[in-house]
């Protein structure tokens, strides 16, 4: 009878009804956890951000809105680190997509057994601490590390090459730590990619050059663009790897921040520069997004 019920007409539209009386419940988790974890802690940082700086630290109270800590942002001296933290961040990102889209494409060919040892090698990297990794990757760089004794051991140096606490050091700590970020978006979208439109291309006249860029390219592009984003949103704003990789001879705004926080104490221009730098990631963001779009349009 019940089954009856459901069939009929007058039964699928109760079921539809009731369904959407369920389905707002279905976010309300989702809900209170963004509310929970992300909306209210950013709400806080915006209130501090307006909030004057105590005597001892942290925010004076009562609370005092002031903007001088956002004025403070358009000095040249933060200005020029905002744009060391692009530059260095685009550089990161560059070099993982370049070295990253060969080895997917590699890994994406291989025989299927061969293909899951190099994907798990890739991720291998997740299962230990990232501070750990780097310094790791520190001590294989210092003086008196594996990289310098065997340079030293081959007689290609005279004397230990001076590999940390400059901006080298830094790229190849972030590229080292976000590489596997850049691989797996693109190993899934190259994947995905039928090989017999680059020999159709082929058979058109093409070059194997004009037909990576005018037909694999454009249609793995999405994973490329998602490798962008997951690598250069965390790069811009890192602060251990610059701080241990740089020792504090290289300046980002993520180790700019963390100082406020920390031994400055000076919370409001902490919160003001943490703003200004999710805004500015934002905002790129989306103008890298819209545009992508726009070149993927057919005239």
């Amino acid at each position: 009878m019940r089954l009856w019920q459901n069939c009929s007409p007058r039964g699928r539209i109760s079921a539809r009804a009731e369904h959407r009386s369920r389905g707002p419940l279905i976010v309300v988790p989702a809900a209170i956890w963004l509310l929970l974890f992300f909306t209210l802690p950013l709400l806080i940082v915006v209130a501090i951000s307006f909030a004057e700086r105590g005597r001892a630290g942290g925010v004076k109270l009562p609370l005092v809105l002031t903007l001088e800590y956002y004025q403070r942002l358009v000095d040249p001296l933060y200005l020029g680190i905002f744009w060391s933290s692009v530059r260095l961040a685009l550089i990161v990102t560059l070099a993982c997509v370049l070295i990253g889209y060969p080895m997917a494409l590699f890994i994406s060919r291989v025989a299927p057994r061969r293909r899951n040892a190099m994907l798990l090698l890739v991720m291998i990297p997740f299962w230990t601490n990232f501070l750990v990794r780097t310094y790791a990757l520190k001590l294989l760089l210092s003086a008196e590390g594996v990289v310098n004794n065997l340079l030293l051991g081959a007689g290609l140096v005279q004397a230990p090459l001076d590999l940390l606490f400059n901006n080298f050091a830094v790229v190849l700590g972030l590229v080292y730590g976000y590489f596997p970020f850049a691989v797996l978006p693109m190993y899934a979208s190259i994947e995905k990619f039928d090989l017999t439109l680059v020999e159709a291309a082929a058979d058109l006249g093409a070059d194997l050059r004009r037909a990576f860029l005018r037909v694999m390219l454009p249609l793995t592009a999405p994973g490329i663009i998602a490798s962008v984003i997951l690598v250069f949103v965390p790069v811009v704003g890192a602060f251990i790897t610059p701080d241990i990789m740089g020792g504090g001879k290289v300046e980002m705004i993520g180790t700019l921040i963390n100082r406020q926080f920390g031994v400055a104490r000076n919370w409001p221009f902490g919160s003001a520069m943490s703003l200004a730098l999710m805004l500015m990631v934002v905002v790129g963001v989306i103008y890298y997004l819209r545009s992508s779009q726009e070149k993927e349009r057919p005239l």
